[in-house]
């Protein structure tokens, strides 16, 4: 059973904020019951605290709408797996009441499954999805989304292919007992991972092996990856297997780079992407609870808005012919939120996060509500 990282409840959700989970509108009533869907209809997901009723358990291939209502009373969130629990869509953070939309490309006919998590933890709520027949995938039927496709895959193999040289420095310090160096390589290695987080999340195992917090952890869980390094250099010290985590971190880091290389991303795939970075900002790096000893999280905070930029970069022809005024809001937004992590620089880094005040702490928040507001139109944008 595949155990991913459990999503944290984000400070704009629990302060009553609907902009970061506010999408296109959608109809909040689920029509369920039927076998298959509409020829370009919607899919309606009635999302409870015990249910996720899918309104067709079969669709054709192609561009696939899923219209999720959190009928529950917990946050919650909704997936489409492909086998061995590869992540071909995800919609995080729907408060209880709200709606969220998710256009995902399926080019492949086969058995998938759709996956509603309340609270947002577990294996979720799950059933089975069939795509019958196939198409021809949009990065190879249209010119512009191929450029576009071709230029993010340069930004994911450049990033790999730093995180992979980091890591196995990073992995050097800790197995040679160089707490201080290693402690000061940590958050600039982790950078070229949280670039790319969602990239590594479709990789079943791959992306809690690296990356799990031990508050995530589930029963019988080891704990490795990053933070489990995390904590013994920042708060208990190194252990006597920190050699064997790091080890372990360095042979993982691998096999994610030898997995993307093969990886073929859609248009649609970097516009959910774009949204998806942002989400982890909401969900961890907002509340300070991605980074619980090193306290680091305004460089996965900068790492997550570098890595949603570059998708959105790469999607800027298609944005800028289709709806140019998204773009200026996009630019708009992302500077707003630039500005405010510019202020808290400290050296080559930034400050730690335990240093900000709870107003600066609002302000953050308040600005990623304002960019993933216009985040969350990019994918309808693209799927036109």
């Amino acid at each position: 059973m595949t155990v991913r990282k459990t999503r944290r409840t984000p400070l704009a959700v629990l302060a009553g904020a609907t902009a970061l989970v506010a999408l296109a509108a959608c109809d909040s009533k689920s029509d369920t019951g039927t076998d298959s869907a509409a020829a370009g209809g919607p899919i309606k997901v009635s999302a409870s605290d015990t249910a996720c009723e899918v309104s067709a358990t079969t669709a054709g291939a192609g561009n696939l709408t899923f219209e999720i209502t959190n009928k529950g009373t917990k946050v919650t969130e909704f997936y489409l797996y492909a086998e061995g629990d590869r992540i071909m869509g995800e919609v995080e953070n729907i408060a209880p009441g709200l709606n969220r939309r998710l256009i995902v490309e399926v080019a492949d006919a086969g058995k998938y499954q759709t996956a509603c998590k309340p609270g947002m933890a577990g294996d979720g709520i799950r059933g089975d999805f069939t795509v019958t027949g196939g198409v021809a995938k949009q990065n190879d039927a249209n010119a512009q989304k191929a450029q576009a496709t071709k230029s993010y895959a340069g930004y994911i193999a450049n990033n790999t292919g730093a995180l992979q040289d980091e890591t196995a420095k990073f992995a050097d310090l800790v197995k040679t007992g160089k707490v201080d160096e290693a402690k000061a390589a940590y958050a600039r290695t982790r950078v070229y991972y949280e670039r790319i987080e969602p990239v590594a999340e479709k990789f079943g195992d791959l992306d809690p092996a690296i990356d799990i917090r031990e508050a995530d952890l589930q029963p019988n869980q080891k704990f490795t990856g990053f933070h489990r390094l995390e904590k013994d250099l920042f708060k208990t010290g190194l252990q006597p297997d920190s050699g064997q985590i790091a080890d372990k971190l360095v042979t993982d880091v691998k096999d994610l780079v030898t997995k993307t290389k093969t990886l073929e991303l859609s248009a649609l795939d970097l516009a959910n992407g774009a949204k998806e970075l942002l989400d982890e900002v909401a969900t961890g790096k907002i509340t300070g609870e991605e980074e619980a000893f090193s306290h680091t999280d305004l460089w996965d905070f900068q790492a997550n808005v570098d890595g949603s930029k570059g998708a959105i970069t790469a999607l800027r022809p298609i944005l800028q012919a289709k709806d140019p005024a998204l773009v200026s809001t996009l630019d708009k937004e992302f500077a707003n939120v630039q500005a405010l992590l510019d202020k808290q620089r400290a050296g080559d880094g930034f400050k730690l996060y335990n240093e900000l005040s709870q107003d600066q702490v609002k302000e953050f928040a308040s600005a990623v509500d304002a960019l993933s507001e216009p985040l969350s139109k990019v994918a309808e944008v693209v799927s036109k």
